[in-house]
């Protein structure tokens, strides 16, 4: 299967595909995944991978995408010259797979970096929480009140969902954070995704377990248990506080205003992403940015970049997220949950303030 065209120039597509292999390599993989990290920096040396990658739409070229196509198909987590044997005999059906998959990690673990800024939100407004999660997924970060927290190894807090089998995610602090001492209360749980997956399917769960990097078994075995907790959620959401996880197929650019507005007023709207809007290119970027400014909701955001270029703090800080609210950024977080690192100095915003 052939994706794209020879239109530009070769030369310099397969130096930006190489540039974008030898960044994964060096910034996103080490710390997380040796395996990833050799068989990036192996494809950005081999022109023929290259070649294959660059005629391959441009979202469709992420490297842990590419990756975890392999590894849906069979590749073996072994070394970089078994990966390129596999990516060079069944290309045909690695394209065909990345032209129907999408990243779509779905990070239960980021729940334990969002749940003080959920936290507090709640206990200034005094109202349950209406959560709107562009890009779920499967839906798993929204369910921040069905899992089990630790913070630099204090007290568990939700050790009552341990019971039912719930994950316990556990993050190391810096910066003093305002860290929860309650569970915050879920009105509602909607998200908006151009692909939105089915945890329960079989098939759709072994996809998200092979978007985990290999030698994450700790983060593998939180996926497995937080599918285990949506699926009961959901067989009982006639019960469940919060109701049911609702996902919504559409533009999150189209979808997200009418959600918003059909919040009550006795609920908070949130609305929160995480390692979604970085996809976006940046003229959608600026769309969404202008649109949620204009709703009625509290707005977190949890990104490889910072959202707003005004801050007073460092866009960026290699290998982690920029979390905010309302567009003020409030502290770094790991990308799968573990780290949450306060701003010095940081300040929370007031209902409604942006910046």
């Amino acid at each position: 299967m052939f994706f794209g065209t020879d239109a530009a120039d070769p030369g310099t597509e397969r130096a930006n595909t190489a540039r974008r292999f030898t960044e994964y390599a060096r910034v996103w993989f080490p710390a997380h995944s040796p395996l990833y990290a050799e068989w990036a920096e192996g494809v950005a040396s081999d022109d023929g991978l290259l070649d294959l990658i660059r005629r391959l739409p441009p979202d469709k070229q992420q490297p842990n995408l590419v990756f975890a196509a392999a590894r849906f198909l069979g590749c073996p987590d072994d070394s970089f010259p078994v990966l390129a044997e596999f990516l060079r005999g069944r290309w045909d059906e690695v394209a065909a797979e990345l032209a129907v998959r999408r990243t779509q990690t779905n990070e239960p673990a980021r729940c334990a970096t969002l749940l003080p800024v959920l936290s507090r939100i709640q206990r200034e407004t005094g109202k349950p929480l209406a959560l709107v999660e562009l890009g779920p997924s499967a839906g798993l970060c929204l369910l921040p009140d069905r899992y089990a927290y630790q913070y630099d190894h204090g007290a568990v807090l939700g050790a009552e969902n341990l019971a039912s089998g719930a994950p316990l995610l556990a993050c190391s602090t810096a910066g003093d954070p305002p860290l929860p001492d309650r569970l915050p209360e879920i009105a509602s749980r909607q998200g908006v995704d151009l692909n939105p997956l089915d945890g329960a399917d079989p098939e759709t769960a072994r996809w998200l377990k092979c978007l985990v990097w290999p030698g994450q078994t700790d983060r593998l075995a939180r996926l497995t248990a937080a599918l285990g907790v949506l699926t009961g959620h959901q067989r009982s959401a006639g019960m469940a506080p919060g109701g049911p996880v609702r996902l919504h197929r559409g533009d999150l650019l189209e979808r997200v205003e009418p959600l918003v507005r059909a919040v009550p007023d006795e609920h908070t709207a949130v609305v929160l992403h995480s390692a979604v809007i970085s996809y976006l290119p940046p003229e959608v970027r600026e769309r969404f940015t202008e649109l949620v400014r204009t709703l009625d909701c509290r707005w977190i955001s949890n990104e490889g970049f910072f959202m707003d270029p005004s801050g007073s703090v460092p866009r960026e800080r290699a290998g982690m997220f920029t979390l905010a609210l309302d567009g003020v950024p409030l502290a770094y977080t790991g990308q799968h949950g573990a780290e949450l690192h306060w701003v010095p100095g940081g300040h929370w915003p007031e209902d409604g303030q942006q910046i």
